[in-house]
């Protein structure tokens, strides 16, 4: 669910992404809301795969908004937080009797918004 918020600080965005969009709308979906530093820290500790990609993405937008705004870094809050699908490889695994199964691997495209409250 795309929100479009007037407050919008900084954005950062990371496309092309080798993990599902449901696997990574689950990390996106903790930490929208949240303040900056809380979010970090549970970006840190969670063991998924999506949870590094929005950490480092977070630190992105953290970054894009003090250097192009100057804001205050403790003012900061995830505003919003999307994920798209991206491109899906199409592979295909051989079956039983000469038959073939197709492997969707998918990609994605992660968008975080910050703003100030």
């Amino acid at each position: 669910m795309k929100q479009n918020s007037d407050k919008t600080v900084a954005r950062a965005t990371l496309r092309h992404v080798r993990i599902s969009p449901r696997k990574a709308r689950l990390v996106i979906d903790l930490i929208r809301g949240k303040q900056v530093e809380p979010a970090l820290q549970m970006l840190r500790f969670n063991p998924k795969k999506g949870a590094k990609l929005a950490e480092k993405l977070l630190l992105s937008a953290v970054a894009n908004a003090r250097e192009s705004q100057g804001v205050d870094v403790d003012r900061l809050w995830v505003t919003g937080g999307y994920v798209d699908m991206a491109r899906t490889l199409k592979r295909y695994m051989p079956r039983a009797q000469g038959r073939a199964t197709p492997i969707r691997k998918r990609s994605s495209h992660i968008t975080l918004e910050l703003g100030e409250r």
